[in-house]
């Protein structure tokens, strides 16, 4: 790290999807942090980490949305915050700099040129920042954009690309961190390479929030003792956008695959394998208006010992699916932007802790392996 980039203090987190359930959230925690960090700063896992990037209060939002709603009725409208807790910081939360997302009836290489000079104008407002972006987006339809192994090829080939696809690229191209907090794929070898080229550090995909995050732990557990698994059933019911996004079978099946996957790669083995002639483990998603973002997770799990004696237990987690999620988006664009300063480029399988379906080769399964990543993540960064 040179004098110069020692010198950089704070993180500039550009979010798309600002005005969402989550990147509201995320704004309003930044604010609220300036006065109150008490009500923040001890939920943050990277609170007294890096400290060449200041302290973890330091950061600043900015990011694209397609609703021009004011920031005070967005955080109205997506209900996860009480309004007492916002209220005091609607003049600082309406001077946030959104921009409207690039149109999609544009061509793939303009919307990334006006991206990139969003995020210029950005970096040009808060020189002494380090940037990172963070995609937000809702869950989108899974793609197919893997043959391409350069980003202008797939500017002249591809007449549209995800959206998720065009912020990364034009992310890379401007030398700034991705992280990608979405089910939707951006591992594409066109990006990875651009990536690596640039020196840019991606990290993703889909947060680990909750359910499964709980579920990587108790499997490591029963891993560890040997008890094996014949069956998982999960039921998530949720009433926000994102579980109205995901009765869209096409929206969701990418989402499904990744918790699907998950416990498979900690146990080593699909659950009910032994027993049956295809895999016991089912997760349902459900849209449930009445919870709004208070969304709500059922586990049933079966599982033997000696003797192959059956056993069961029954997990029901009341969470808060913003409330979990942004925290560790404000954990991430830290990671992330000390990531950028020590140098790191490409896919950063280390971050695995963090999501459901780390990039990059060799990310570590099972929650001890995935801490001990980041112990030893971390020390590389801060020696």
């Amino acid at each position: 790290m040179t004098n110069t980039e020692k010198s950089k203090k704070g993180v500039l987190l550009l979010a798309a999807g600002i005005k969402g359930a989550i990147g509201s959230t995320v704004a309003a925690s930044a604010a609220i942090m300036q006065n109150q960090p008490e009500n923040v700063l001890p939920y943050l896992t990277t609170g007294e980490k890096f400290p060449f990037l200041g302290k973890a209060g330091q950061m600043t939002v900015a990011g694209w949305d397609t609703d021009p709603v004011s920031f005070d009725r967005a955080l109205d409208c997506c209900g996860v915050l009480e309004k007492s807790l916002w209220e005091p910081c609607i003049p600082e939360l309406n001077k946030i700099d959104v921009r409207p997302a690039p149109d999609a009836g544009m061509g793939v290489k303009e919307q990334v040129a006006q991206v990139k000079a969003d995020m210029a104008a950005f970096r040009n407002q808060q020189p002494g920042l380090v940037p990172v972006f963070a995609n937000l987006l809702p869950a989108g339809v899974c793609h197919e954009l893997h043959g391409f192994s350069t980003l202008e090829q797939l500017y002249q080939a591809a007449a549209r690309v995800p959206a998720d696809i065009v912020y990364a690229a034009a992310a890379v191209e401007s030398g700034i961190a991705v992280v990608n907090f979405t089910p939707n794929d951006l591992e594409i070898p066109a990006l990875v390479s651009a990536a690596e080229a640039a020196g840019v550090p991606l990290a993703g995909k889909d947060g680990k929030t909750g359910q499964t995050y709980f579920k990587v732990v108790l499997a490591s557990s029963l891993l560890a003792r040997r008890l094996h698994v014949n069956g998982w059933y999960s039921l998530n019911i949720l009433g926000n956008a994102d579980g109205e996004n995901l009765m869209d079978p096409q929206y969701a099946a990418c989402k499904l695959d990744n918790k699907t996957g998950v416990l498979e790669e900690v146990l080593g083995y699909a659950p009910g394998e032994k027993r049956h002639n295809r895999s016991a483990h089912k997760v349902h998603i459900d849209y449930y208006p009445p919870r709004g973002d208070a969304k709500e997770a059922w586990d049933v799990i079966d599982f033997e010992g000696i003797f192959g004696l059956p056993m069961s237990m029954r997990i029901n987690l009341q969470g808060r699916d913003s409330i979990l999620a942004a925290p560790m988006v404000m954990d991430l664009a830290r990671w992330m932007a000390a990531l950028t300063l020590a140098g790191r480029s490409g896919p950063v399988p280390e971050l695995a802790f963090f999501f459901k379906k780390p990039v990059g080769p060799d990310g570590p399964v099972g929650f001890e392996k995935q801490m001990a990543a980041l112990e030893k993540l971390e020390k590389e960064i801060c020696p």
